[in-house]
């Protein structure tokens, strides 16, 4: 008897479906159970598609692709609908892809199954609750995978799931290491038990190393299928007490990885269901350990770049202490344009006359851009200040001739527009550095366009040290870049950053500071190391997300951080001191020392003296703009004897001409300076200078005042 005739007597029906073509051809049993005439025939795919339910037919189309990329049997249960849309029937079908290069047939069976009982859900594998529990499942691992950002969390996050109706106990992800198969990670086991497995040549006769040669998933439902298919390994396996295995390849833009294994204790079939929620899990993990893999890379080569490019700082330098830190934020490679470093001068004896301590320099810096480019120039920037410093250049030729470097290496030396294009376009960074000798705590400081340092004093008062400067280096090749000296008393705190610790997190310069000067002013003074990771957590930490500044967007920037303190008893009551030049090119800076003479007199107890210094300071810097053709010099400073604190400020200028009192009208637009110092002051003065002239005022603080009298 031919198999067509046994198979027609049990109402089963033979059909063959050409991918290529399109054309479904029929036995005359499966034509029947197609609501068709009896007979064989061929027909098209939409002639065959109009017999399905539309549901079914959308279901049974993953499942083929399913079994084709797996080379397994495609079951699915099907309603066949007549001409009006009534379904007539139920069927279920089994078929078995024959791939031939980039097509494939399917051949397989047709048979009726019994319809449901009236009243019960007519419900198939792929609809229904289970479906509805499997898409929510895979959503929450999709989004939990995606989320893992290394190898480690992606395990983690792996042998979390629990797969709806079928989670397995016992899961191992295999990795390729040339013709070697090795375990990246476990969970169902003991430690120790995946010594057999974590080094097996591919050519082992084993599941995973057959799905990570071949591509294709191995479904074990069975220990005497997994025993049949694989006796040379079996004995490995029964140790375990596993009932069923799925053995899963890791595939990633068409390069399999490796191989996921998922054992179960209790009986697992394997249904298309089953298979399909397997092989999705499989997809997703294996683009999760492909991101994980490229993160874990991406950071490993940060960190060879920050060791590489970042200093040590070295032994500790007698009378001072220092500290540093680096934070890249700005994603990819993680290594931005910031940096900073710290350099010994030549010569033992200082420019202010020290012996013996050896003067050092400290440069901080953030090349414009977060980009690898960035990176490499500021690697170049660094080798070439270090070269600079440590020829015995002062601070303003070390930026002059490091503008210059920078200034050829961006424009193409002076090729041109098109030289400047093929080096990748202009750059620039801001830099600012500074020599100190620790003997006598003298500071000579030089600025390219970078924020100014800020100092604590010992009695716990933050600053901001105004400091000449000039444009940021790499513009314009001739800049000339003004020298600031002051001195670092013994118990001071010295602060340079770049941009990055006061911006990130919404904040613009003034508002950022504000958060920082809140964090120095709270330091004990104990800790220099304590303060820089206080500092960092301020801005990174969780509690950063607590203190977002005024602007909508959380702002990353690189940051590099340096502390410098002076060692040393502080002298008690010690003066507070603010120093700075306005020149003729820049009043807009009156503001700024308006603002410096309020930060110096912060904890000042009569707030209407601090309204009168502030406006008897913008009277004298502007008398000096106005009427000389120099620049004003401005020293601020808040001395303390038994009783109470007094301010003393000076304005000098270079020009001999004295001031004199006038009697300005109603109307009068100047002439009130002098008035306004007379009426507000406890003192004034003018001092007659070789060079010029110094204009100053006295206030005294009510006795009630604190601070340094405490």
């Amino acid at each position: 008897m031919r198999t067509e005739d046994v198979l027609a007597a049990i109402a089963t029906g033979l059909w063959r479906w050409d991918n290529a073509s399109g054309i479904v051809t029929l036995d005359a049993e499966a034509a029947r159970l197609l609501g068709l005439p009896a007979e064989p025939a061929r027909l098209t795919e939409a002639a065959v598609r109009s017999r399905f339910h539309p549901v079914d037919w959308n279901e049974i189309d993953g499942v083929v692709n399913l079994a084709v990329a797996e080379g397994t049997l495609a079951e699915a249960r099907l309603r066949i609908m007549d001409e009006h849309g009534r379904v007539i029937r139920t069927v279920r079908s089994r078929s078995k892809p024959l791939i031939e290069g980039d097509d494939y047939q399917l051949v397989g069976t047709l048979q009726e199954v019994a319809e449901p009982q009236p009243g019960t859900a007519a419900r198939t594998p792929v609809t229904g609750d289970w479906r509805r529990s499997r898409e929510a499942f895979l959503l929450d691992a999709g989004r939990a995978l995606a989320e893992a950002r290394s190898t480690a969390e992606v395990l983690r996050v792996a042998a979390s799931l629990s797969m709806p109706g079928f989670s397995p106990d016992g899961l191992a992800v295999f990795g390729v290491a040339g013709d070697r198969l090795t375990i990246i990670g476990h969970h169902g086991h003991n430690a120790g038990d995946e010594g057999p497995f974590s080094s097996m040549s591919l050519g082992t006769d084993y599941p995973a190393a057959e799905v990570a040669r071949t591509g294709r998933a191995i479904y074990l439902p069975t220990p005497e299928e997994y025993q049949r298919r694989f006796p040379v390994t079996w004995p490995l396996a029964r140790q375990f007490g596993r009932q069923s295995w799925a053995y899963l390849p890791l595939i990633v833009a068409g390069r399999t990885m490796g191989a996921w294994m998922a054992a179960f204790k209790h009986p697992v079939a394997f249904t298309p269901d089953e298979r399909s929620v397997l092989t999705t899990v499989a997809r997703m993990l294996a683009q999760a350990l492909a991101r994980a893999g490229v993160a874990e890379s991406e950071r490993e080569l940060s960190l060879g770049l920050q060791r590489t490019m970042m200093p040590v700082l070295g032994p500790g330098i007698p009378g001072l202490h220092v500290a540093a830190r680096y934070v890249p934020t700005g994603g990819g490679l993680q290594v931005g344009g910031d940096w900073y470093d710290m350099i010994p001068l030549p010569g033992g004896t200082s420019r202010a006359g020290g012996h013996g301590g050896g003067r050092i320099a400290l440069v901080i810096g953030d090349v414009q851009g977060h980009d690898v480019r960035a990176a490499g120039l500021m690697g170049q920037l660094r080798i070439a200040l270090r070269a600079y410093a440590s020829e015995g250049h002062r601070p303003d030729a070390v930026l002059s001739r490091a503008s210059r470097f920078l200034y050829g290496i961006t424009h193409g030396d002076g090729g041109g527009h098109g030289a400047a294009e093929e080096s990748g376009g202009p750059r620039f960074a801001t830099c600012l550095y500074l020599e100190i000798d620790p003997v006598s705590g003298v500071v000579d400081i030089a600025r390219a366009g970078h924020p100014d340092p800020a100092v604590r004093l010992t009695d716990g008062t933050v600053l901001l040290r105004p400091t000449a400067g000039g444009l940021p280096l790499g513009i314009d090749p001739d800049t000339d870049y003004p020298t600031t000296r002051f001195t670092l008393e013994p118990g001071e705190t010295l602060m340079m950053c770049t941009d990055g610790l006061l911006e990130t997190g919404g904040h613009d310069l003034d508002s950022g500071w504000e958060r920082v000067r809140t964090l120095l002013e709270e330091h004990d003074g104990d800790s220099l190391e304590g303060l820089a990771d206080r500092l960092v957590e301020a801005v990174h930490g969780p509690g950063s997300h607590h203190t977002t500044g005024p602007l909508a967007d959380r702002r990353e920037d690189d940051i590099a951080l340096l502390l410098l303190s002076r060692q040393g008893s502080a002298v008690r009551r010690a003066p507070r001191r603010t120093m700075m030049t306005v020149a003729q090119a820049e009043p807009e800076r009156i503001a700024t020392a308006r603002q410096y003479l309020r930060q110096l007199l912060h904890d000042w107890t009569d707030e209407d003296q601090v309204d009168s210094a502030v406006l008897m300071v913008s009277e004298m810097v502007t008398n000096v703009l106005i009427h000389t053709d120099g620049d004003a010099l401005l020293v601020a400073e808040v001395t303390c004897d038994d009783e109470a604190r007094r301010l003393r400020v000076e304005v000098a200028d270079t020009s001999d001409e004295l001031p004199h009192r006038r009697q300005p009208g109603e109307m009068a637009s100047s002439g009130r300076g002098l008035v306004l110092m007379e009426m507000l002051a406890h003192a004034w003065g003018v001092d007659p200078r070789g060079e010029g002239k110094s204009i100053w005022f006295e206030l005294n603080e009510p006795p009630s005042g604190k601070g340094c009298c405490e």
